[in-house]
């Protein structure tokens, strides 16, 4: 159970970017569509995947070490914690598409190649790839709803 707790160090690494890099005046000005969830929506939902995210990570790991499937997961954590960054901090809407099409790739790959490991740290990322998969529609529609910004970077 030890070797968890570093699993749970590289999780809350990746949600502190989403803390730090939050919703602003910027995103508030910002037309959404009217299915946009509230902003308090966000960490009640992310609180739970990044502890399923933990926990997935630790199962495969105890199970194949370091292995592809890990290589994954840890290229996944890296994209999550810089998606926040990219959307919110530098502003740039694309950047963020960008970002969560590779996330969604990853997660999906990850579900795909930890099945024969760990059939339960795979169903574990179910609910992050529904997340990741609204999250990237609603980027989408944002970044549509918004083109008129030209290149997006630094509205104030």
């Amino acid at each position: 159970m030890l070797n968890f707790i570093p699993f749970a160090i590289f999780v809350m690494l990746a949600a502190s970017s989403g803390a730090y890099f939050k919703p602003d005046d910027w995103y508030a000005r910002l037309d959404k569509p009217r299915w946009n969830p509230p902003n308090w929506v966000f960490p009640v939902v992310w609180t739970p995947l990044y502890a399923l995210i933990a926990v997935a990570g630790w199962m495969v790991w105890n199970e194949a070490g370091p292995s592809l499937v890990m290589v994954v997961w840890f290229a996944q954590l890296l994209l999550n914690g810089t998606w926040s960054w990219m959307f919110f901090g530098k502003r740039r809407m694309d950047w963020g598409m960008m970002n969560v099409s590779a996330l969604w790739v990853l997660v999906a790959l990850f579900i795909a190649l930890a099945w024969p490991i760990s059939m339960w740290a795979a169903l574990m990322f179910a609910p992050y790839l529904v997340w990741v998969s609204a999250a990237a529609l609603l980027n989408w529609q944002v970044w549509q709803m918004n083109k008129h910004g030209g290149a997006l970077e630094s509205q104030s």
